[in-house]
C-alpha cells in the first residue's frame, strides 16, 4: 500500500470538528456583517437552500443568521438585487448561490434549453413568447403582474394554474431570465443578460471543470467528504467525482479517511484539515434549520453527530416524534435536541410547541444545557421578530 492509499483514522468527534469549522459554525462572527456578509457567506458555503415553509422566518434567512449574528433580510435583498453578488438556481435543491460561480451552472441552463425540462414538459411555445415578450418590452414582473392567464388544472401539488407561471419557470431554468427580486416567497422576473448588465453571458464551464467545482465546494465547506457527500441529489456526477478524487490522492492532495462507524463507505479530507480534529470543541450553541448544510444530508449527520433528523411536516400528527417543524440544537459539537418552535407574528412571540432531548449525553448536563438553549433562543425570537 502506498502512503498516498494509507487510510488515515478518524474519530466522530474528530470529524465533527472539522466538518463545524467547515461550516463556519465554531466561530462567533465568521462572515462580518451587512450585503458582502451575505456575499462572504454563500461564497464559502457554496449554496444557501430557499424553502417556503415560513412556521418560523424561511429557512434562507435562517441559514444565513446563524453564520451572520448581525444578520438582517434586507442584507440579502441587497445581495441579490442591487450588488447582484448572488443569484437563485438549482443545486440539489433552489438555493442561493455566489454570482462568481454562474458560468459552473451555464451547462444546466444549455442543457435545458436544448431538452427541456423534465417537470414544465407541458409548457407551449405562446406561453412562453407571452412571458419573454411582456419581459422585454415592461421590464421585471412577478406572476401576479400577468393576470389575463386562462387557468388550467395543476399538475402536482405545488404546480401553478397559471400557464405563465410554468413558462416563466422554463425560461428561468434555461437561464434567459434570473430572479432579480424576491419578497417573501413572491419572485420578480428579469432578463438575465439585463440584470448583470452583460454585453455577451459569460463562457459555461467545461464538464472537467464543473466536476472539479464540486470537489472543491464540498471540500471547502464539508472538510470530510464522501462522493456521496460531494453529489448530494446528483447521481450522474458519481462517476467523474470519484475519478478526480483518486487523481487528488495520487497527488497527495487529498488523504483516505476511515471514519469512525463509516463502514465501508469511503472518505476524503485535505491533509491540513487532519489538524483541525486535535483542536478543542466549542461552545456555541445554535438553532439551526431542518434545511441547514449540517443537516440537509440526513445519512451524513446521523453518521457523524449520532442524530437521526425527521422531517416530520408530512407526516400525520399522532406518528410525529419531534413535531411539525422540529430544529435540531447544536451545543458544542452535540446535537442535544429538538424543538419544535412555531413564530406567532400576532402576538408578537415565539412559540416552544416540544422540546425533544436526544443523544447519549449525560442527563446532569442538561440542566445547564437548557440555560444556554433559551438564551439562545431569547436571540432566535429576536430575529425572528424583527423588521
Amino acid at each position: 500500500m502506498s502512503s498516498a492509499d494509507k487510510l488515515h483514522p478518524m474519530t466522530k468527534a474528530a470529524a465533527r470538528r472539522i466538518w463545524l469549522a467547515a461550516q463556519r459554525l465554531d466561530t462567533q462572527d465568521p462572515f462580518g456583517e451587512g450585503p458582502q456578509a451575505v456575499a462572504r457567506a454563500v461564497e464559502h458555503l457554496g449554496y444557501v437552500q430557499i424553502d417556503t415553509i415560513n412556521v418560523i422566518e424561511r429557512c434562507h434567512h435562517h441559514i444565513l443568521w446563524n453564520r451572520i449574528p448581525e444578520y438582517r433580510r434586507a442584507d440579502l435583498r441587497q445581495a441579490q438585487s442591487i450588488e447582484k453578488s448572488v443569484f437563485e438556481y438549482w443545486t440539489h435543491a433552489l438555493s442561493y448561490v455566489p454570482a462568481k460561480d454562474l458560468r459552473f451552472f451555464i451547462p444546466a441552463m444549455n442543457r435545458h434549453r436544448r431538452e427541456g425540462h423534465k417537470w414544465l414538459s407541458s409548457v407551449k411555445p405562446a406561453d412562453l413568447r407571452k412571458v419573454l415578450k411582456l419581459i422585454r418590452r415592461d421590464g421585471p414582473l412577478t406572476i401576479r403582474d400577468i393576470e389575463d392567464d386562462v387557468l388550467v388544472d395543476k399538475e402536482h401539488l405545488w404546480a401553478s394554474r397559471k400557464p405563465s407561471k410554468r413558462a416563466l419557470q422554463l425560461a428561468f431554468y434555461t437561464g434567459v431570465l434570473t430572479i432579480s427580486e424576491r419578497n417573501g416567497m413572491l419572485k420578480t422576473y428579469e432578463l438575465m443578460s439585463r440584470h448583470f448588465g452583460w454585453d455577451k453571458p459569460p463562457k459555461g464551464a467545461s464538464p472537467r471543470e464543473v466536476t472539479a467545482y464540486l470537489l472543491a465546494r464540498a471540500l471547502r465547506a464539508q472538510g470530510v467528504v464522501s462522493i456521496d457527500s460531494i453529489c448530494h441529489l446528483d447521481a450522474p456526477s458519481k462517476s467523474a467525482v470519484r475519478r478526480l478524487v483518486e487523481a487528488a490522492v495520487r497527488r497527495g492532495e487529498l488523504v483516505p479517511i476511515a471514519l469512525e462507524g463509516a463502514g465501508k463507505q469511503e472518505h476524503w479530507a485535505q491533509p491540513a484539515m487532519t489538524e483541525i480534529a486535535s483542536t478543542e470543541a466549542h461552545e456555541m450553541v445554535h438553532i439551526l434549520s431542518p434545511f441547514d448544510p449540517l443537516i440537509i444530508q440526513r445519512k451524513r449527520t446521523h453518521l457523524f453527530f449520532d442524530y437521526e433528523h425527521r422531517f416530520e411536516a408530512y407526516v400525520p400528527k399522532h406518528k410525529r416524534q419531534f413535531g411539525y417543524f422540529a430544529l435540531p440544537v447544536l451545543v458544542g459539537d452535540a446535537i442535544v435536541a429538538a424543538l419544535d418552535l412555531k413564530t406567532d407574528r400576532k402576538q408578537r412571540k415565539l412559540l416552544v410547541q416540544s422540546w425533544s432531548w436526544v443523544g447519549g449525553g449525560a442527563r446532569g448536563a442538561r440542566k445547564e444545557s437548557r440555560r444556554r438553549i433559551e438564551e439562545e433562543l431569547h436571540r432566535f425570537e429576536r430575529f425572528q421578530l424583527a423588521e
